[in-house]
Formats: structure tokens, C-alpha cells, sequence
């Protein structure tokens, strides 16, 4: 039966990979041309309905499995110790939207207490990714600790402030000030203060923020994206 629905999982994302993967060319990391969903997000991002654990269990599809898939989430129920494969087994239930199973995989990543700093971000990356941001939270606090002038961590660490479901909007303008310091011009950042300061209601301070986003980069995703934010008010 567990290799039944294994199979299942497989069919599904068979049929949804490459869907992903096209849309996650605009992902979290790239900076100049476009951002990822976390750094150009006005609204949350993230599913609004859960897949459930059973959907994914019994998919109706006749796929078949994809050998890669199956290898990597054979790997992480035979590996329970392994970091790198809960992470990999999470990220492909996210892929297909299965949040509850994703965050299964996350938990059991987290409870191996990764040291080094490359899987500390990515243990704050996948919390964040199923709109856990508490947990992101804490895990984006302990990367900075060890490299405080990660401006793409100190970023996120913002957008969590922002995208919770009680915002601390004051916490968020903090973090993407310290954030600015050591990388005034750094658009994502920009981009994301002035998104706290407009749901925060000060819409006069984000509106100095896209000037000067306009004065980096005039021709930016993000001035675009800024001007229909203020505009809708």
C-alpha cells in the first residue's frame, strides 16, 4: 500500500514538474531582472487552500512514476537522520501543494538542528515557503548571527514581519533598514520597506521609497509593480 501510494505522489507531480520548474525560474533568489514571490509580494503568496495528506495519498491520475522522485522520497523515509533529503522530500510535496506533507518532511529537518549556515537558510527557506513564519523566524535570526550582513536572509527575516497573520509592521521596517545599511541600493529591500510602510499607512514614506527605487533602476519590475501597490489605495 505504501509503495501504491508512492507511486501515486509520483504520478501527480509527473504531471506538474515541469509546470514548476517554469515558474520557479522566478524564484527566490533573483535579484535584477525579476524577484522571487517572497521579495515582490504585495499579498501572500502561498496557497490558500492546503492539499490535504489523503488527496495526495490516492491521486486520480494514471502517470507514471517519476524515478527521480520516487528515489528521493524513498531516501528520506530510509534516511530519517539525513538533512538534505527531508529538505528534498518536503520541497517536492510543496511542489505539488501538499503543505501538510511538506511540512512533515521540514519538521523532521528541523529536529536534526542543522549547524551549518547554507541548511540553516534552508531550513528558514522551506518554513517560509508553507507560510510558517514564525518558524522561518527563528531560523533566519540564527543565520544572521552568524553572517548579519546577509542581505537576501536579513530580506526574508522582514517579509515574515510583514506576511504573518498579526503583522509587526515596526519590526519589518527595522529589518529592512539594517538590512539597507550595508546595501543601500539593493531593490529587493527597497521594495519590500516600502510595502511595510503602505500596509502600515504610511503611504507618504513609500512613496519617497519608489522615488527612489526610480533613481536606481527606473526601468525595474519592482518601480512597476510599487506604483500599482500606491495607485490602488
Amino acid at each position: 500500500m505504501q509503495k501504491k501510494n508512492l507511486f501515486g505522489v509520483c504520478g501527480l507531480i509527473a504531471g506538474l514538474i515541469i509546470g514548476f520548474y517554469i515558474a520557479n525560474t522566478i524564484n527566490r533568489r533573483e535579484i535584477s531582472e525579476q524577484q522571487n514571490p517572497r521579495q515582490n509580494t504585495v499579498n501572500p503568496s502561498f496557497p490558500q487552500q492546503q492539499t490535504q495528506a489523503a488527496d495526495i495519498k490516492e491521486p486520480q491520475t494514471q502517470g507514471k512514476p517519476l524515478p527521480e522522485v520516487s528515489e528521493k522520497l524513498d531516501r528520506a523515509r530510509n534516511e530519517p537522520a539525513n538533512f538534505d533529503a527531508q529538505i528534498q522530500a518536503g520541497n517536492i510535496y510543496l511542489q505539488i501543494r501538499g503543505l501538510d506533507k511538506a511540512k512533515e518532511f521540514f519538521d523532521k529537518a528541523e529536529q536534526i538542528n542543522p549547524k551549518e549556515y547554507e541548511n540553516i537558510v534552508k531550513l528558514g527557506n522551506a518554513y517560509f515557503d508553507i507560510g510558517r513564519f514564525e518558524k522561518a523566524e527563528k531560523w533566519y535570526v540564527q543565520a544572521l548571527n552568524t553572517k548579519p550582513d546577509d542581505i537576501n536572509v536579513r530580506t526574508d527575516l522582514g517579509i515574515t514581519f510583514v506576511e504573518r497573520e498579526k503583522p509587526d509592521f515596526d519590526r519589518a521596517i527595522k529589518e529592512f533598514q539594517t538590512g539597507l545599511q550595508t546595501h543601500p541600493k539593493y531593490e529587493p529591500t527597497l521594495y519590500n520597506l516600502a510595502i511595510a510602510y503602505f500596509k502600515k499607512g504610511d503611504a507618504e514614506q513609500a512613496a519617497k521609497i519608489l522615488s527612489q527605487l526610480e533613481e536606481i533602476n527606473p526601468q525595474s519590475q519592482l518601480v512597476k509593480r510599487l506604483e500599482q501597490v500606491l495607485s490602488s489605495k
